[in-house]
Parts: C-alpha cells; sequence; structure tokens
C-alpha cells in the first residue's frame, strides 16, 4: 500500500497520463518556474529576517528607556 491508499502503480498511471496530457516540455517549464517561485520567496524571508524591525524598540537607534 502506497500513500493513503494509492498504490505505486496507480501513480505511475497518474503520472503517465499527466505527461500524455501536457507533454515533457510543458512540465519542464513548469517545474523550473515553480522552482525559481520558491527560490526567491525564501530569499525573500530570508531578507525580510535580516532587516531589524520598526516597531522593536531595542533596535531603534537613540532611543534609551530611562525610567
Amino acid at each position: 500500500m502506497g500513500f493513503g491508499g494509492i498504490s505505486i502503480w496507480q501513480l505511475l498511471i497518474i503520472l503517465v497520463i499527466v505527461v500524455l496530457l501536457f507533454g515533457t516540455g510543458k512540465l519542464r517549464s513548469l517545474g523550473s518556474d515553480l522552482g525559481g517561485a520558491i527560490k526567491n520567496f525564501r530569499s525573500g524571508v530570508k531578507s525580510a529576517d535580516d532587516e531589524p524591525k520598526a516597531d522593536d524598540p531595542e533596535q531603534r537607534p537613540g532611543d534609551s528607556d530611562s525610567r
């Protein structure tokens, strides 16, 4: 038994049908576009994590808490 009741043979049949419907070139470009989107998303998240937040009082220069 495979993933959630789907056997390996059923997955292979679905894969063959998808390749026949869309063709290998279309699937290759789709995979490449998806990979590029994931890469851009990860780099955007990483650059957002590196920037200091505006509402974080510890990151503001010249702001001292002298109470």
